[in-house]
């Protein structure tokens, strides 16, 4: 009798199955499975482990980023805004000037390499009032030490000669003697300084304020409204910060009258003319004489 064969497309139930084939992690080191895994998780780098790095580099990275803020803000220049129209048209209400802190400071060991020098007539200088030292003011140098000054209608003469003084801005104004024919003997301005009154007795010759050594004499270029030397006296040359040079920003100041517009209400909705109105651009990047 003949084996019976079984058909072709039904599998034998006592055939062995080939498993599939096994990863070799060990290689030719010989290694068993267990022990190859644990070595390739331990070549894998930790997530956790790569957080702390980064966090202390950017910590460094700030850390540097202040301390040569401080070093700028303390030792070479400083930004201050300007608060009042003394200074116009130079300078205006809302700009943001930057001041050269290095120019005046004393020039020690480096004098032969960075260019330190004194203050110079036509200098705007930032210094701390006299009066109060905790507050800085801006104005511009015209009397430099042993100068003869006069003013003759608001203009400055300078050892009895008229200074070319392009920058200054005459705003309508009252007529005032004390301010436009400057030294004045007759106390007719309320605004004056009492004890700066009695100094100034004493400096004016021949209708003149001569400046002390190591003082400076300033006035600011919207000359009908400044309270500068004329009120106030003279700048001690230890309380000069540095020279303005730079306005690095300026925020356009809301007008309170604007006589070409009326009386009507409009509520701007354009996303680029709330931009265009918030500074003045075209300031930006302005170098100041």
């Amino acid at each position: 009798m003949s084996a019976s064969v079984p058909p072709p497309d039904r599998a034998d139930p006592m055939a062995t199955a080939v498993p599939p084939p096994r990863r070799v992690l060990g290689g030719e080191r010989g290694e068993s499975d267990d022990v190859a895994l644990r070595r390739e998780l331990a070549a894998k780098p930790d997530a956790r482990d790569a957080v702390i790095p980064n966090i202390l580099d950017m910590a460094g990275s700030l850390f540097r980023v202040i301390v040569i803020a401080v070093f700028v803000l303390t030792f070479i220049a400083q930004p201050f805004r300007i608060p009042s129209e003394s200074m116009e048209h130079t300078l205006l209400v809302g700009d943001f000037l930057l001041v050269n802190k290095m120019t005046f400071a004393p020039p020690g060991p480096w004098g032969w390499l960075l260019p330190y020098r004194e203050p110079q007539r036509g200098d705007i200088i930032v210094f701390h009032y006299p009066d109060k030292p905790s507050e800085h003011v801006v104005k511009r140098v015209i009397g430099l030490p042993g100068d003869a000054v006069h003013l003759q209608d608001g203009l400055a003469c300078i050892n009895g000669t008229p200074l070319d003084e392009p920058y200054v801005a005459f705003e309508p104004a009252y007529q005032d003697e004390y301010r436009d024919e400057f030294p004045q003997r007759l106390y007719t301005d309320p605004g004056v300084d009492p004890g700066w009154w009695q100094q100034m007795q004493q400096d004016v010759h021949a209708g003149e304020l001569l400046v002390p050594a190591g003082h400076y004499f300033v006035l600011g270029d919207n000359r009908n409204f400044s309270r500068d030397s004329r009120y106030w006296g003279f700048v001690p040359r230890q309380n000069i910060v540095g020279r303005g040079f730079l306005i690095y920003f300026s925020l356009r100041e809301p007008s309170a009258t604007d006589p070409t517009q009326d009386d009507s209400l409009r509520q701007k909705t354009d996303l680029l003319d709330r931009i265009k109105d918030f500074a003045r651009w075209n300031r930006i990047g302005r170098v100041v004489h």
